[in-house]
């Protein structure tokens, strides 16, 4: 690929055309035939599911590729990364779920010790260890560095209290790394460390949180005087919010949201639109849109790569893809009509067909329900506005992460 300073992209391109394409061999020669229907119908997907998918992209080599060379990864660069997650999502296969192997597993890989990377990182590979993420809290969502949950130092052990709140599959979790407080400082960013904790610990509990998709994806997580040995501090104490910002920008890529939105876009086109000119209306706004989208997003990717990029460009895709899936959504749902409207969400469930066809119907509004958070998880729009700001502008130095 050249060196550092002297990138062939032609070759980048054409590693990442030859990934597509075994991605979409994969779907269509490797993947179990009902999980895939499944997937692409937008039923709901149990535990097992989602370990069966996650330990099938890993035996390809798939799951950890991001990862570096050292750790059992292949070294992807950011344009294989995008690539991979785009086209996953364009062909409506399960969700990669992040918060072990996108999420925690880096930063064990950057920050870790060498016993965390051994006790941890071959869990976090194959999913035989399943992880939440403890970030959110009821006061500090979008202002992170406002955690208060707190860790008390105990000898060789953290005594933790606090709440943790959607926390996304915390029902299944074995683990969770989380966001504490291990001292009180003027400066919120101070102070902060980064804990693993065994989520059978006594003083755990987990409430869910009912969606309006009737599906329970999220938690509140509740912690009274956990015990965490110290040994599963990563990285220094009271330095966490190193950790915590290195994790959110593996968070913040945009491969899949752009994949969500090209999938949407060809479910809307396969809808029929004789005498609907106002729909065709839309979907050729729409296609337009995206057109822009995947220009911008594959400019911005590349210039990953050099170091070129201004800091902001993640934020900018993120905005415009979660925007433009939600509209696009919310259109397909329209034109489904008495469909749109008359769904069963035990169907979806137990993946019965439901009451009016198409098939996918329920499937449908169930992510369009879903994705209305697409503007809120992952870093809010107006999050992201800021780190536009910041990173391009340059205006508001201390805007929130």
């Amino acid at each position: 690929m050249g060196s550092d300073t002297e990138i062939d992209l032609h070759e980048v391109r054409a590693r990442a055309a030859r990934l597509r394409e075994d991605v979409r061999q994969f779907c269509a020669q490797d993947l179990p035939a009902d999980l895939r229907a499944r997937a692409q119908a937008h039923q709901v997907l149990s535990k097992d599911d989602y370990v069966q998918w996650m330990q099938l992209l890993h035996a390809r080599g798939w799951s950890i590729a991001h990862w570096p060379e050292a750790d059992g990864g292949q070294g992807w660069n950011a344009v294989e990364r995008f690539a991979f997650e785009d086209e996953i999502a364009r062909l409506g296969l399960p969700w990669i779920i992040p918060f072990g192997v996108k999420y925690v597993g880096p930063v064990i890989c950057r920050y870790g010790s060498e016993a965390q990377k051994k006790r941890f990182l071959p869990g976090i590979a194959d999913t035989s260890e399943w992880w939440a993420q403890g970030y959110s809290e009821p006061g500090a969502g979008s202002d992170l560095a406002a955690v208060s949950t707190f860790a008390e130092r105990q000898g060789d052990r953290y005594a933790v209290n606090g709440q943790k709140i959607w926390t996304t599959y915390a029902q299944w979790a074995d683990w969770m790394f989380c966001l504490v407080r291990t001292k009180r400082t003027e400066r919120p960013q101070d102070g902060i460390s980064f804990l693993l904790i065994d989520m059978n610990s006594p003083g755990i509990s987990v409430k869910p949180i009912d969606t309006m998709d009737g599906y329970h994806h999220v938690n509140e997580v509740w912690l009274q005087d956990v015990s965490v040995p110290v040994e599963n501090l990563v990285g220094e104490e009271n330095a966490g919010w190193t950790l915590a910002k290195f994790l959110l920008k593996n968070e913040r890529t945009a491969g899949a949201v752009v994949g969500y939105a090209a999938h949407a876009l060809e479910r809307l086109r396969q809808l029929p639109m004789q005498d609907r000119p106002l729909l065709r209306q839309r979907l050729l706004e729409f296609e337009l849109r995206f057109m822009v989208l995947e220009i911008t997003s594959a400019a911005a990717v590349e210039r990953m790569l050099t170091g070129a990029e201004d800091g902001g460009e993640a934020s900018l895709i993120k905005i415009r893809a979660s925007e433009l899936f939600q509209e696009i959504a919310e259109a397909t749902v329209e034109a489904l009509g008495p469909a749109g409207v008359a769904w069963d969400v035990a169907a979806l469930h137990e993946a019965q067909p439901q009451a009016l066809p198409p098939a996918d119907a329920g499937g449908i509004v169930k992510d369009h329900f879903y994705r209305r958070a697409a503007t809120i998880y992952g870093g809010t729009t107006e999050v992201q506005r800021n780190i536009i700001a910041k990173a391009v502008l340059g205006l508001g130095r201390s805007a929130r992460a």
